[in-house]
């Protein structure tokens, strides 16, 4: 990860949150960061979640849902307290969260956004995100994930 890591990786280590980097060879071509590092890392596709950032009701908002599935819109609407979600501008969201499309993490963010983590996130012993930088993921445990993230749990996935 190089000397100091990565705002998602310094955002845990000064929570003293357990958390183990995963590097995998990451391929580029942008159709799906998600499950490109799951199957790269032999991993199923309800565990490695991904980070995806909306705009509800004019406020951008941070879904995390597992890469097997899709963000369900109206339900992270309703869970943000919003009437309406759509997505992001990418240039938007990586301003916003300070890291590049298929390596923006919950984490460490440039702006801490309103999260909502799909529901599921509870099912695992650990779960994956981006470390912050493509070809990284982060192992952690699901409840040091809320925590971190101030988020709120909801059912915001479809499909997968």
């Amino acid at each position: 990860m190089g000397g100091k890591g990565t705002p998602a990786t310094v955002a845990a280590s000064r929570a003293k949150v357990w958390y183990v980097l995963h590097p995998y060879t990451a391929s580029g071509d942008g159709s799906s960061y998600g499950t490109e590092a799951a199957d790269a890392l032999r991993l199923g596709h309800d565990r490695v979640f991904k980070t995806l950032v909306a705009t509800v009701d004019g406020t951008l908002t941070v879904g995390v849902v597992p890469v097997g599935a899709a963000l369900d819109l109206k339900a992270l609407a309703a869970a943000a307290g919003g009437k309406r979600a759509t997505m992001a501008d990418p240039g938007d969201a990586e301003r916003a969260t300070g890291y590049v499309r298929g390596g923006i993490s919950p984490l460490g963010q440039r702006r801490r956004l309103r999260t909502v983590i799909d529901s599921s996130v509870t099912g695992h012993p650990t779960v994956f995100v981006s470390a912050g930088r493509r070809g990284v993921q982060m192992e952690l445990a699901p409840h040091d994930l809320v925590r971190l993230t101030r988020a709120v749990t909801a059912r915001i996935s479809t499909g997968g």
